[in-house]
């Protein structure tokens, strides 16, 4: 009979007749009793007023009672942890029964037992089982080291237990190896400082290895996993670590493939030179990537998501498996999407043919959302694949004349895509994409539509009046087709203007006058405003040559799929997001990356001041004089205004072909900055986010002078404003001031020049400063030690200095260089922090720190998270990369730091913190 009677009792008074049950002096009645009680738990009843009832039967032999008890408890314990303590002296001495079986289950449930009072006596069992001469008592005491590491760390490292952990890396069991590097590699992730408390050497490499044949698949996982994170000390030792793991790819089991694959690959990165065993190696990759295929849909999907990154990172794996990759009838749809994003990613020119073969047949399917997508692929195959294109395009006018709704469409939008990456090569298609301007519905298609009409308005005849159809409904339109039909009405203006007057007006109209959305009107401003003042300007904005683009707008980032190529086989590879994205609880510190190839490019801050030690915290500044006057450094003057109508000549000067009159301060053109401050009332120099000011010196001190103080920077200078209170009864003059040394070598650009401070008097000073001071590294680093001279006494005091005054206007990137330089500078100097309470979109955030001088490079949305990478340059030549990450409706990001001097990160997130939260 089954244990399932045990699930039907709903008697009243049942509590009371387990309690005497349990009391019985018949085991079996026992055993029967604890069985009705681990049913009663299990459906949700609330059974911990039988705990010293159950407890009493810990006193057995029986291991499948002795099992059902410590059940009970691992449950309850945690709710009554002062009745818990009754167990502890069973648990010691079952930790040591002549079974082993009840010797491992003692030790593993009083690992699971979260209460700190039964942690204190579980130091002496568990250092006894750790060296059991039974390697399945050994293996399950390595597994609660874990455990107990996580309820309290420094107990696990106060008693040793890292070092005996260690030590069962040399056991003679494989799957005692197994479990000791599974429990290292938690301990290791869940490290609060995000350093791996256990480093693996050559020595403990050769171990695991050896015991990698004998575990089970699992067992295999746990080693493979941490081989992973192993950076071998030559290229000797990484072939020789291929070598051994190669035969784990013919594993049965899927896990231990990938595990295998994940290794292999880190290797070929430290390998990149030896060209021959790479190659070797990458055809042995590939056959057991397309096994993986072959198994049931949901691992099909796993192995697709994970060949996904491979094929990014090491395209020449498998560029002669694409017919793997070929949809079936019967796949599920995740199977069919995946499988054809790697078709896209492995065409080339020799299989373009049979890949335009199978999309096109894709196109005809019953699955809407397949057959869009495999439109989508043409149109991708046709801008990756040059020779190529000319046969995607007459593949996707195959297509339009199909006349199904949603191929039409989606065809528009692809063929846009081929005009920007082929200009002045397919316009003889326009014609057939006009004929169907009636079917389209959806914004995006309407949209690529309006852009084709407006980018090519002088080679369609009847443009205008195309446009004004699409005129009749604006205000009904999506943001979408509004923004491309204001922009595509302006470029056939500025190509045909005699007919076109009156349709750009009306455009203009709409858009200013009758929109409500932010984005359409302040377009609509500012191509008024160049038509009207500029014609030539507003060609060479409107009709400016487009940068050409290409297929690897949709890759992963370089950084980002390194980091998940470190994941390969977890849950990081499937959602193609880093574990810190959607794991909490682990440390957010350095993150897992593939090691640099040799030979890579110049880095940037080669050149950067190193921050030297600084020898005394106390300053000379006793010694210093403070009557000397230093050099001052000279200020710019005032940006040029630009002085124009915002209407000026109307539309009439581009109709006439003149140009227009602008005046500007000393004849120069207005620039682009200027011209937007014109419009919208920005100031054309934005002032960097200073600080409230706070008390530096106080009266009591300073003998009754009061000094509170901030620092800002404007237009490129330095300064510190001050305010000077006088609190005492005669008035203060001769006033003077010098800095200590300190790490950035700020010092005053000259004297104070402040007039007499008459008794409860306050002026304002700001002091203009320059980086020309000598260096010394202060602690904390932007600490500032400053003394101050008058009539009355010489007055010291310390300041710290927001470090966003040394960001430095010059502190942008070329894109290229950004990812080069990010790719170059270690790992270990990238630092992690979260920002909480986050709002505002990446646009809001972009405004903001341009202000002060942190310079957005790029901008990407992957998977749904909005990416931002930006840069800064110190005063003393130091770069800080940034990636910050947010989610649409999340007020919680995270923003990674990457730099040379990584002792500046902690102060540049400060910096990055209070202009989010202050702007």
């Amino acid at each position: 009979m089954t244990d399932s009677k045990y699930f039907t009792t709903t008697k009243k008074g049942e509590i009371f007749e387990l309690k005497s049950e349990l009391n019985n002096d018949k085991k079996e009645k026992k055993k029967e009793a604890v069985k009705k009680v681990i049913a009663s738990m299990t459906v949700g009843k609330d059974v911990s007023a039988l705990f010293p009832d159950v407890v009493n039967c810990m006193q057995t032999d029986n291991l499948e009672l002795k099992k059902l008890v410590y059940l009970y408890l691992m449950n309850y314990a945690k709710s009554q942890p002062d009745m818990a303590i009754m167990a502890v002296n069973t648990f010691v001495k079952d930790c040591e029964d002549p079974n082993p079986l009840i010797r491992a289950l003692a030790v593993r449930t009083m690992g699971c037992i979260r209460v700190d009072k039964i942690t204190e006596y579980l130091c002496e069992p568990l250092r006894k089982c750790l060296k059991d001469e039974d390697p399945y008592v050994r293996k399950t005491a390595a597994v609660c080291v874990a455990k107990l590491y996580d309820i309290s760390s420094g107990l696990v490292e106060d008693q040793g237990f890292l070092e005996q952990l260690k030590e069962l890396l040399s056991d003679s069991n494989p799957m005692v190896v197994a479990n000791a590097v599974a429990a290292l590699s938690e301990i290791n992730e869940s490290s609060p400082t995000g350093q791996p408390l256990v480093e693996l050497s050559t020595s403990t490499i050769n171990k695991l290895l050896t015991a990698l044949n004998e575990c089970t698949e699992w067992g295999q996982v746990f080693i493979l996993d941490s081989l992973s994170n192993y950076t071998p000390r030559d290229e000797r030792e990484a072939q020789s670590i291929c070598e051994r793991i190669t035969p784990r790819l013919a594993h049965a089991n899927a896990a231990v493939v990938l595990s295998a694959v994940k290794v292999l690959i880190k290797m070929m990165e430290i390998l990149a030179g030896d060209v021959e065993f790479c190659n070797t190696l990458s055809k042995k990759l590939a056959p057991p990537l397309v096994t993986l295929l072959s198994s049931e849909p949901e691992v099909q999907y796993v192995a697709l998501r994970n060949i996904n990154l491979i094929v990014q990172k090491k395209p020449d794996i498998l560029k002669h498996e694409m017919k793997v990759f070929f949809v079936k009838y019967n796949d599920p749809i995740y199977v069919k999407l995946e499988k054809l994003d790697i078709m896209i990613r492995l065409a080339s020119q020799a299989n373009i043919a049979q890949v335009l073969s199978e999309l096109k047949e894709y196109a005809t399917e019953v699955d809407v959302d397949f057959v869009r997508k495999a439109v989508r692929a043409i149109g991708r195959c046709a801008i990756k694949v040059e020779p190529s294109a000319e046969r995607c395009v007459s593949t996707l006018l195959d297509l339009i004349q199909t006349k199904v709704n949603y191929v039409v469409q989606e065809a528009i939008v692809v063929i846009k895509d081929i005009f920007r990456k082929y200009p002045n090569k397919y316009e003889s298609i326009i014609s057939t994409l006009c004929e169907n301007l009636d079917t389209l519905d959806e914004p995006e298609a309407r949209a690529s539509m309006v852009w084709i009409i407006g980018e090519y308005a002088e080679r369609i005849d009847n443009a205008d009046e195309l446009l004004d159809s699409f005129l009749e409904g604006f205000a009904d339109e999506n943001a979408q087709v509004q923004l491309q039909l204001l922009t595509a009405v302006v470029k056939l203006f500025l190509k045909r203007p005699q007919h076109t007057q009156g349709l750009v007006q009306h455009v203009l109209s709409l858009a200013t006058q009758d929109s409500d959305n932010p984005d359409l009107r302040d377009r609509g401003f500012i191509y008024w405003r160049l038509l009207s003042t500029d014609p030539a300007a507003a060609k060479e904005v409107v009709l400016a040559d487009k940068p050409l683009i290409s297929e690897e707008t949709d890759l992963l980032e370089p950084t980002l799929l390194d980091e998940l190529i470190c994941h390969i086989s977890s849950l990081a590879s499937v959602y193609h997001k880093p574990p810190t994205a959607f794991v909490e609880g682990r440390s957010a510190g350095i993150r897992k990356t593939l090691p640099a190839r040799q030979g890579s490019a110049d880095e940037i801050g080669q050149e950067a001041t190193v921050i030297p030690n600084q020898e005394s915290i106390v300053g000379d500044l006793l010694s210093m004089d403070l009557g000397a006057t230093a050099p001052a450094a000279p200020l710019g003057g005032p940006a040029a205004t630009s002085n124009i109508d915002l209407l000026g000549g109307g539309l009439d000067v581009l109709l006439g072909g003149g140009s227009s009159d602008i005046s500007t301060a000393g004849g120069a053109a207005p620039s682009t900055t200027g011209l937007l401050g014109d419009i919208f009332g920005i100031s054309s120099s934005p002032s960097m986010y200073t600080p409230p000011k706070t008390c530096w010196l106080p009266a009591e001190k300073g003998k009754g002078m009061e000094i509170h103080g901030t620092f800002s920077r404007k237009n490129g200078q330095m300064s510190m404003d001050m305010t000077f209170t006088n609190k005492a009864m005669q008035a203060m003059s001769g006033f003077a001031v010098q800095f200590n040394k300190n790490s950035f070598g700020v010092s005053p650009s000259g004297p104070i020049t402040m007039t007499p401070l008459q008794p409860g008097q306050s002026l304002e000073y700001s002091l203009p400063l320059n980086t020309t001071g000598p260096v010394q590294r202060m602690d904390p680093l932007t600490t500032l030690q400053v003394a101050i001279k008058n009539n009355v006494d010489v007055f010291y005091f310390a300041c710290q200095m927001p470090i966003q005054i040394l960001f430095t206007e010059d502190g942008t990137l070329d894109k290229r260089v950004f990812l080069t330089t990010w790719r170059d500078i270690p790992s270990a100097n990238e630092v992690q922090y979260t920002i909480n309470d986050l709002n505002g979109n990446t646009d809001t955030v972009s405004n903001k720190m341009v202000m002060n001088n942190i310079f957005t490079i790029a901008k990407r949305n992957v998977e749904g998270q909005d990416m931002l990478y930006q840069s800064l340059k110190l005063t003393n030549n130091i770069w800080v990369l940034l990636e910050l990450k947010l989610t649409p409706g999340v007020t919680t990001a995270t923003l990674s730091l990457k730099s040379r001097s990584v002792e500046v990160a902690p102060y540049v997130f400060q910096a990055f913190e209070a202009v989010l939260k202050n702007c």
